[in-house]
């Protein structure tokens, strides 16, 4: 009778180098999070429904479980595929990410802040990139070498948040509405921040490909 069971040796081995994470799926899953949050961000500026800011605030908290269990396991890894450093950047990017759509919604709504042009635009140019990244991210496994062209489009994603952010500027500052200027300037600013960490995260990707291809 065959016995299927491991030998000692390789329970001894498998103590002394535990398995490798799959951290291209787990990148890959938090990517997916990320880009699903975005698009309500899309939808709530559309629309400014308050169920689709709700569902915002409850994404953040799936995403911070993904977070913490990518940190976990990368603390926990013996090996990793790519740069240790590389991973624990774009885990904590892709959360900010989220954590800026986060703050955007819920301070719309405190400070009495209706979405305009401006938001919808730079929402949408967000998405695009983070859909970019899922791509991107979700080939590490599979053909590294063509990820550097999904994070070359979430960088020009980037850019054009930040020339929207700039046009919403110019078209803000008139008049002498002053209180009103302040509260829009800072959803804008959120919405730039988060543009800011998605390009982190293309940058991230574009490092890993240099390394491991």
């Amino acid at each position: 009778m065959q016995n299927d069971s491991p030998s000692i040796f390789r329970r001894l081995y498998d103590r002394v180098f535990p398995r490798m994470p799959d951290f291209f799926t787990l990148l890959s899953e938090q990517c997916l999070q990320v880009a699903h949050t975005t698009g309500l961000l899309v939808e709530f500026m559309e629309t400014a429904a308050p169920e689709i800011g709700q569902q915002i605030r409850q994404d953040e908290h799936e995403a911070d479980r993904i977070k913490v269990r990518n940190l976990h396991t990368l603390n926990e890894a013996f090996s990793t595929p790519m740069d240790r450093e590389d991973i624990y950047r774009a885990i904590v990017d892709l959360d900010d990410v989220v954590n800026y759509c986060k703050t955007t919604v819920s301070e719309m709504d405190v400070l009495g802040v209706a979405p305009d042009k401006h938001t919808l635009e730079m929402a949408m140019h967000l998405k695009m990139g983070m859909d970019a990244l899922v791509i991107g991210y979700g080939k590490l496994g599979r053909l590294p070498y063509s990820a550097a062209e999904d994070a070359d489009t979430a960088r020009k994603a980037e850019r054009k948040v930040e020339k929207a952010y700039r046009r919403a500027l110019a078209d803000l500052f008139q008049g002498e509405d002053y209180i009103n200027m302040f509260k829009r300037r800072e959803i804008y600013r959120h919405l730039s921040n988060a543009a800011d960490r998605m390009a982190n995260c293309a940058n991230t990707l574009h490092d890993i490909v240099v390394k491991i291809c």
